[in-house]
Protein backbone atom coordinates (compact mmCIF):
# COMPACT_ATOMS: atom_id res chain seq x y z
CA UNK A 1 0.00 0.00 0.00
CA UNK A 2 1.32 3.46 -0.93
CA UNK A 3 2.29 5.77 1.93
CA UNK A 4 -0.55 8.26 1.30
CA UNK A 5 -3.21 5.54 1.21
CA UNK A 6 -1.77 3.93 4.33
CA UNK A 7 -1.95 7.25 6.21
CA UNK A 8 -5.57 7.68 5.11
CA UNK A 9 -6.53 4.15 6.18
CA UNK A 10 -4.84 4.31 9.57
CA UNK A 11 -6.24 7.78 10.32
CA UNK A 12 -9.70 6.71 9.19
CA UNK A 13 -9.63 3.86 11.72
CA UNK A 14 -8.33 6.14 14.48
CA UNK A 15 -11.01 8.76 13.83
CA UNK A 16 -13.76 6.15 13.70
CA UNK A 17 -12.66 4.76 17.07
CA UNK A 18 -11.65 7.92 18.95
CA UNK A 19 -13.24 10.70 16.85
CA UNK A 20 -11.28 13.56 15.25
CA UNK A 21 -10.56 16.19 17.88
CA UNK A 22 -8.92 13.79 20.30
CA UNK A 23 -6.37 12.57 17.73
CA UNK A 24 -3.35 14.84 17.14
CA UNK A 25 -0.83 14.76 14.32
CA UNK A 26 1.69 13.46 16.89
CA UNK A 27 -0.67 10.57 17.65
CA UNK A 28 -0.94 9.79 13.96
CA UNK A 29 2.83 9.87 13.41
CA UNK A 30 3.35 7.62 16.43
CA UNK A 31 0.70 5.14 15.24
CA UNK A 32 2.27 4.97 11.78
CA UNK A 33 5.86 4.97 13.08
CA UNK A 34 6.73 7.86 10.79
CA UNK A 35 7.62 11.51 11.33
CA UNK A 36 5.11 14.36 11.13
CA UNK A 37 7.28 15.74 8.32
CA UNK A 38 6.42 12.66 6.26
CA UNK A 39 2.69 13.23 6.83
CA UNK A 40 3.06 16.85 5.74
CA UNK A 41 4.60 15.70 2.47
CA UNK A 42 1.17 14.34 1.55
CA UNK A 43 -1.25 16.59 3.46
CA UNK A 44 -1.10 20.34 4.12
CA UNK A 45 -2.46 20.11 7.66
CA UNK A 46 -5.00 18.22 9.75
CA UNK A 47 -7.90 19.90 7.94
CA UNK A 48 -6.61 18.64 4.61
CA UNK A 49 -6.07 15.17 6.07
CA UNK A 50 -9.63 15.05 7.42
CA UNK A 51 -10.98 16.27 4.08
CA UNK A 52 -9.15 13.56 2.13
CA UNK A 53 -10.21 10.85 4.59
CA UNK A 54 -13.82 12.03 4.37
CA UNK A 55 -13.68 11.98 0.56
CA UNK A 56 -12.19 8.47 0.51
CA UNK A 57 -14.80 7.20 2.99
CA UNK A 58 -17.72 8.71 1.08
CA UNK A 59 -16.41 7.46 -2.26
CA UNK A 60 -16.22 3.95 -0.83
CA UNK A 61 -19.77 4.18 0.50
CA UNK A 62 -20.93 5.40 -2.92
CA UNK A 63 -19.29 2.38 -4.58
CA UNK A 64 -20.98 0.04 -2.07
CA UNK A 65 -24.40 1.58 -2.76
CA UNK A 66 -23.90 1.26 -6.52
CA UNK A 67 -22.77 -2.36 -6.14
CA UNK A 68 -25.81 -3.25 -4.02
CA UNK A 69 -28.19 -1.64 -6.52
CA UNK A 70 -26.62 -3.61 -9.36
CA UNK A 71 -26.89 -7.02 -7.71
CA UNK A 72 -30.20 -6.66 -5.83
CA UNK A 73 -33.22 -8.21 -7.55
CA UNK A 74 -35.71 -5.58 -6.38
CA UNK A 75 -36.13 -2.47 -4.26
CA UNK A 76 -36.87 -4.38 -1.05
CA UNK A 77 -33.63 -6.34 -1.35
CA UNK A 78 -31.79 -3.10 -2.09
CA UNK A 79 -33.01 -1.45 1.12
CA UNK A 80 -32.23 -4.54 3.21
CA UNK A 81 -28.72 -4.88 1.79
CA UNK A 82 -28.02 -1.17 2.24
CA UNK A 83 -29.21 -1.34 5.84
CA UNK A 84 -26.93 -4.31 6.58
CA UNK A 85 -24.01 -2.51 4.92
CA UNK A 86 -24.71 0.62 6.97
CA UNK A 87 -24.73 -1.33 10.21
CA UNK A 88 -21.44 -3.00 9.31
CA UNK A 89 -19.76 0.30 8.46
CA UNK A 90 -20.89 2.40 11.43
CA UNK A 91 -21.25 -0.02 14.34
CA UNK A 92 -17.90 1.02 15.82
CA UNK A 93 -18.14 4.70 14.85
CA UNK A 94 -17.44 7.13 17.68
CA UNK A 95 -20.65 9.11 18.36
CA UNK A 96 -18.66 12.39 18.50
CA UNK A 97 -17.31 12.04 14.95
CA UNK A 98 -20.04 13.95 13.11
CA UNK A 99 -20.03 16.66 15.78
CA UNK A 100 -16.26 17.12 15.39
CA UNK A 101 -16.58 17.17 11.61
CA UNK A 102 -19.30 19.84 11.73
CA UNK A 103 -17.59 22.03 14.33
CA UNK A 104 -13.92 21.87 13.40
CA UNK A 105 -13.62 20.83 9.74
CA UNK A 106 -15.95 22.91 7.60
CA UNK A 107 -14.73 21.74 4.18
CA UNK A 108 -15.13 18.09 5.11
CA UNK A 109 -18.55 18.77 6.61
CA UNK A 110 -19.70 20.55 3.42
CA UNK A 111 -18.44 17.60 1.39
CA UNK A 112 -20.48 15.26 3.58
CA UNK A 113 -23.60 17.44 3.13
CA UNK A 114 -23.08 17.43 -0.65
CA UNK A 115 -22.86 13.62 -0.70
CA UNK A 116 -25.85 13.39 1.60
CA UNK A 117 -27.97 15.32 -0.89
CA UNK A 118 -26.58 14.09 -4.21
CA UNK A 119 -25.74 10.47 -3.34
CA UNK A 120 -27.62 9.20 -0.30
CA UNK A 121 -30.94 11.00 -0.72
CA UNK A 122 -31.00 10.79 -4.51
CA UNK A 123 -30.10 7.09 -4.54
CA UNK A 124 -32.74 6.27 -1.94
CA UNK A 125 -35.35 8.30 -3.81
CA UNK A 126 -34.63 6.25 -6.95
CA UNK A 127 -34.94 3.01 -4.98
CA UNK A 128 -38.30 4.07 -3.55
CA UNK A 129 -39.54 5.02 -7.03
CA UNK A 130 -38.42 1.62 -8.29
CA UNK A 131 -40.23 -0.11 -5.43
CA UNK A 132 -43.46 1.70 -6.34
CA UNK A 133 -43.14 0.64 -9.98
CA UNK A 134 -42.50 -2.97 -8.88
CA UNK A 135 -45.59 -2.91 -6.69
CA UNK A 136 -43.64 -3.55 -3.48
CA UNK A 137 -44.12 -0.04 -2.04
CA UNK A 138 -47.39 1.81 -1.64
CA UNK A 139 -48.10 4.12 -4.61
CA UNK A 140 -49.20 7.01 -2.39
CA UNK A 141 -45.83 7.48 -0.68
CA UNK A 142 -43.70 10.48 -1.66
CA UNK A 143 -40.21 9.10 -2.48
CA UNK A 144 -38.37 12.36 -1.95
CA UNK A 145 -39.96 13.16 1.42
CA UNK A 146 -39.30 9.66 2.73
CA UNK A 147 -35.75 9.55 1.32
CA UNK A 148 -34.93 12.73 3.24
CA UNK A 149 -36.62 11.32 6.35
CA UNK A 150 -34.60 8.10 6.24
CA UNK A 151 -31.25 9.83 5.72
CA UNK A 152 -31.95 12.30 8.53
CA UNK A 153 -33.06 9.39 10.71
CA UNK A 154 -29.73 7.66 10.15
CA UNK A 155 -27.73 10.83 10.87
CA UNK A 156 -29.74 11.45 14.05
CA UNK A 157 -29.03 7.93 15.26
CA UNK A 158 -25.27 8.33 14.72
CA UNK A 159 -24.97 11.19 17.17
CA UNK A 160 -25.14 10.63 20.88
CA UNK A 161 -28.17 12.79 21.70
CA UNK A 162 -31.39 10.99 20.83
CA UNK A 163 -30.13 7.45 21.43
CA UNK A 164 -27.13 7.73 23.80
CA UNK A 165 -24.88 4.65 23.69
CA UNK A 166 -24.97 4.44 27.48
CA UNK A 167 -28.69 3.66 27.29
CA UNK A 168 -29.33 2.08 23.87
CA UNK A 169 -27.61 -0.70 21.95
CA UNK A 170 -26.52 0.85 18.66
CA UNK A 171 -27.31 -2.15 16.45
CA UNK A 172 -30.75 -2.55 17.99
CA UNK A 173 -31.54 1.11 17.31
CA UNK A 174 -30.61 0.64 13.64
CA UNK A 175 -32.71 -2.54 13.36
CA UNK A 176 -35.77 -0.93 14.95
CA UNK A 177 -35.56 2.26 12.88
CA UNK A 178 -35.14 0.34 9.63
CA UNK A 179 -37.96 -2.09 10.44
CA UNK A 180 -40.31 0.80 11.22
CA UNK A 181 -39.28 2.66 8.04
CA UNK A 182 -39.70 -0.34 5.75
CA UNK A 183 -43.08 -1.35 7.14
CA UNK A 184 -44.29 2.18 6.47
CA UNK A 185 -43.38 1.73 2.79
CA UNK A 186 -44.48 -1.72 1.79
CA UNK A 187 -47.66 -2.83 0.08
CA UNK A 188 -49.09 -6.24 0.95
CA UNK A 189 -46.97 -7.68 -1.87
CA UNK A 190 -43.91 -5.98 -0.43
CA UNK A 191 -44.66 -7.19 3.08
CA UNK A 192 -44.82 -10.81 1.88
CA UNK A 193 -41.50 -10.41 0.07
CA UNK A 194 -39.86 -8.83 3.13
CA UNK A 195 -41.03 -11.69 5.35
CA UNK A 196 -39.79 -14.24 2.81
CA UNK A 197 -36.36 -12.61 2.71
CA UNK A 198 -36.24 -12.51 6.53
CA UNK A 199 -37.03 -16.24 6.71
CA UNK A 200 -34.11 -16.98 4.39
CA UNK A 201 -31.65 -14.89 6.38
CA UNK A 202 -32.65 -16.18 9.83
Amino acid sequence: MAVRENIIQVCHDLFMQFSIKSITMDDIARELSISKKTIYQYFQDKNDLVLQITRAHLDEEKREIESIKLRASNAVETLIEESLCLRKNITDMNPSLLFDLRKYHQQAWELYLDYKEKVYIQSLKETLEKGISEGYFRPEIDPEILAVLRVEQIQMSLENYTYPRSRFKFNEVQIQLFDHFLHGLVSEKGRRLFEKIQEKTC
